[in-house]
């Protein structure tokens, strides 16, 4: 049956990577990407699909609840992809009600509006929130988070996502929305806005700036291949058990400075610098307040319940996302000089 999907979020990184995978995936769907464009909102990002048929941008903010209720009266979605978030911890500790206007009172409007539009017939009908393992706090040395992990955010920005993932859940309770929840590890590849560590560093490389590097530099993550994550959104979507959380991880714990160090030489490669210079502009600086030691994923459940799992190694993943990165510096030079949002 034909659906009308909204997918908030879509002209950002992830978002994008899922609206183009939706779009050209399932012409029988009518794909909305309702994106505000703020800083990390890229109309560039989906050049390729802005004219398919079943595609339409919408330009609003979900935080504007009264707006958001009047797109769903317009346009009748029966499920949303809930993508949009403010997802900079940097930017959480210097502007943290930013972070509860759009990842808290934004989910709200969110959950207000499908309730109006779809009464108490939820057939067919489905809310599917993407969170973050950040939500679960730090780890140590051992052990991994699984979805019966205890929240302890440490951030605002997790923070924010929890208590978003709170809000999802008790309206799965209270009354009846159907929704499923999948908590993913840090993301990397091609499209993501250069103030995350990977697209920042590259950047860096090529202009031989410092690579600023927290503390010691032993924080440890574990990395998802985008377009792995955007496979798996597409599973849960379609094949997730209503209520459920899925944990989405790529089996692929680095520490920071064993990752800047793997970039580092492989830029020196790919650009011809001789061995070692791009490692001698890594630099320590003052850590963050709050900094999480570690994050792994127990990604088992979504492996044995719905079969995913990660399609490329780390090495694969980082190598295609550097090639993106070097070839397309006209989309990194319309982030530097602010053009990129002169689109819409």
């Amino acid at each position: 049956m034909a659906k009308n999907i909204l997918i908030t979020g879509g002209s950002g990184f992830i978002g994008s990577h899922v609206v183009r995978r939706f779009v050209t995936r399932y012409p029988e769907y009518q794909i909305f990407n309702l994106d505000a464009l703020t800083y990390a909102g890229n109309q560039e990002n989906l050049a390729d699909i802005a004219d398919a048929p079943n595609y339409q941008f919408l330009h609003a903010d979900i935080v504007d609840g009264e707006k958001i209720t009047s797109l769903f009266e317009t346009y009748g979605f029966d499920a949303v992809i809930h993508l949009a978030a403010e997802s900079h911890v940097d930017r959480s500790i210097s502007e943290p009600l930013s972070f509860v206007k759009t990842n808290v009172i934004g989910t709200v409007n969110l959950l207000n509006a499908c309730r109006a539009a779809w009464g108490v017939s939820f057939e067919g009908r489905r809310f599917y929130h993407i969170s973050t393992d950040e939500v679960y706090g730090a780890l140590g040395a051992d052990g991994f988070f699984t979805e019966q992990t205890a929240y302890d955010p440490n951030s605002p920005y997790s923070a924010s996502k929890a208590s978003s993932d709170h809000f999802v859940r008790a309206y799965g309770e209270t009354y009846g929305l159907p929704y499923v929840i999948t908590n993913c590890s840090n993301n990397y590849g091609p499209n993501q806005f250069p103030e995350k560590l990977i697209p920042l560093f590259i950047q860096n490389i090529i202009d031989r700036k410092p690579l600023p590097v927290y503390g010691d530099g032993k924080y440890t993550r574990d990395w998802l291949f985008v377009e792995d994550h955007a496979v798996a959104i597409d599973l849960v979507f379609h094949k997730g058990v209503d209520k459920e959380t899925y944990n989405i991880g790529g089996f692929n714990e680095w520490q920071n400075i064993d990752l800047v160090q793997l970039l580092c030489r492989v830029m020196d490669d790919k650009l011809g610098r001789p061995p070692g210079e791009s490692a001698q502009l890594v630099t320590f600086v003052t850590d963050r307040p709050g900094h999480d030691l570690r994050y792994a994923i127990d990604a088992t459940k979504i492996t044995h319940e719905l079969g995913w799992k990660p399609s490329v190694t780390f090495e694969q993943g980082l190598d295609c996302t550097i090639n993106w990165y070097l070839n397309n510096p006209e989309w990194l030079s319309h982030i530097r000089d602010g053009s990129y949002r002169s689109l819409y």
